[in-house]
């Protein structure tokens, strides 16, 4: 007796799992061309290099003029911005002057122990511009990275006839100083020095020295009080620790005497070694991936 064959199942709807599929992809791919129109033409530039990178097998991360579209801190994900900072980090004229670190928001580079300003001006000196130059065109030509400077002044009060009502006032406007050399001083020469690429299209000046990149920021003497403060409670700890010492008769009036003429020498020198501390300018270089 023959074997009673079994109905054959129905693939007339199997179509339906891969109409379904490329609706899913075009749908991402709709997705991603509207998430690329918002994004400013940086970003559309990393963009795009990254699929490129892709497809001819490169690691996507990582994009070419060192430049990454990563959250990677950006001195160990590009060897290139790391090698030149170093160098110009132990040259012999810069040779202290210049501390590279990587923070939660960014790579921060702190240019400190020179006169940047003059006393109670915005106005950058001649070493200063020097310096800027050297660390400007490694910070803003290799990276698209937004960049926030922050300006910074002693704890002294302003001069009655200083143009400036306050250290807030100062301080933004010497954070301003470095934003405008970075877009107007830097740019041009840089235009010169670079006139060639420029002309022939294979440098964008204008990519690089874009104004939207620069947030100057103003801490004023907010930060120097702050350690200004903790030494004068220090201080004040120790003469009252002397105080009670000369009152209980442990030491001499002599040696109390002594003792607090030491105090105030050291509360002189460290407040004088706070305040040069804080002739400085920090940039922070903010970490940016593709939205």
């Amino acid at each position: 007796m023959a074997k009673k064959k079994k109905p054959e199942k129905d693939k007339s709807g199997d179509w339906m799992t891969t109409f379904s599929d490329l609706n899913s992809l075009l749908m991402t791919f709709f997705v991603a061309l509207f998430s690329m129109a918002t994004i400013s033409p940086g970003k559309f530039q990393q963009a795009a290099m990254s699929f490129n990178n892709a497809f001819n097998g490169a690691p996507p991360g990582v994009l070419v003029g060192g430049k990454s579209m990563s959250e990677e801190p950006l001195i160990t994900s590009n060897p290139g911005i790391k090698r030149d900072l170093l160098k110009i980090v132990e040259d012999k004229n810069f040779k202290g002057k210049i501390t590279i670190e990587e923070t939660d928001r960014g790579t921060l580079v702190s240019l400190s122990d020179m006169a940047f300003f003059r006393v109670g001006s915005a106005e950058l000196t001649r070493e200063a511009k020097e310096l800027l130059y050297q660390i400007g065109i490694i910070i803003v030509e290799h990276t698209t990275n937004p960049i926030e400077i922050y300006g910074y002044t002693d704890d002294l009060q302003m001069t009655e006839n200083n143009i400036y009502p306050s250290n807030w006032h100062l301080g933004a406007a010497r954070a301003a100083s470095v934003a405008n050399f970075f877009t107007q001083e830097l740019k041009e020469r840089r235009t010169l020095e670079r006139i060639g690429e420029v002309r022939n299209g294979t440098f964008d000046i204008n990519y690089f020295y874009d104004e939207d990149r620069f947030y100057p920021i103003s801490l004023g003497e907010r930060e120097i009080l702050n350690e200004i403060e903790i030494l004068q409670n220090e201080v004040d700890s120790r003469r009252a620790i002397k105080s009670q010492e000369f009152q209980q008769g442990e030491i001499t009036a002599e040696e109390f005497a002594q003792s607090k003429e030491e105090i105030n020498n050291y509360y002189e020198r460290e407040l004088q070694n706070i305040r040069e501390s804080y002739r400085k300018i920090d940039l922070l270089i903010l970490r940016q991936r593709i939205r």
